[in-house]
């Protein structure tokens, strides 16, 4: 008699939880466009291009060891050639809201003090390859090259100097981007980077 006493609140206080989970449960619903199609409302929606790329394969260990820094120093330079993109795209938006040619001179040396200011300092920590790269995708995002970036900012006799300072490193301000060539494997990074998928 004592057993089923403690028996029978045992198996009460064991069915509980799955009736407290037969409760009414609330309902999510998503706001988004729609298009009737043959006569039924259907939910339009724009994806996003998504790449899937095959798996890599290395040929050697030096191949399989050079990706893991291939990918940290681009994730380490991806970030400054977007801000230089956006830096780019407000300076000439707000330049051409300037009335002549020495307020636009004089933004240019306000940017330009605000860029030495803020970049050199990080950019003194950046490797030689990290370097390259950020040459490579700041041509990636401006669709302009370094070299001509550089020289609309400081000059052409400026802009020639720090080309020339670069050579010495093995770099070039003027190296363009080929993101189906050389800069492939850039390219497959940078994009699995965007998507979220590295």
């Amino acid at each position: 008699m004592k057993l089923i006493r403690h028996i029978i609140p045992s198996v009460i206080l064991l069915l509980m939880p799955p009736a407290y989970k037969l409760c009414a449960q609330e309902v999510e619903y998503y706001k988004c466009p729609a298009e009737m199609y043959n006569g039924e409302l259907i939910a339009s929606l724009w994806l996003q291009e998504v790449f899937i790329y095959p798996p890599l394969v290395f040929t050697n260990d030096k191949q399989r060891g050079e990706y893991p820094r291939l990918v940290r120093d681009v994730k380490k330079a991806m970030p400054y050639a977007q801000d230089v993109s956006k830096m780019i795209i407000e300076t000439y938006e707000y330049m051409g809201t300037l009335p002549d040619e020495k307020a636009k001179k004089k933004h240019l040396e306000t940017v330009q003090k605000y860029v030495m200011e803020t970049y050199k300092p990080r950019m003194k920590k950046l490797t030689k390859n990290q370097g390259k790269i950020l040459v490579k995708l700041i041509d990636r995002q401006c669709n302009v090259s370094t070299y001509e970036i550089v020289k609309s900012l400081v000059g052409s006799f400026k802009a020639g100097v720090y080309n020339a300072f670069a050579g010495i490193f093995g770099n070039s301000l003027k190296q363009e981007y080929d993101p189906e060539g050389r800069d492939r494997m850039i390219e497959r990074i940078v994009i699995q980077i965007q998507q979220g998928t590295l």
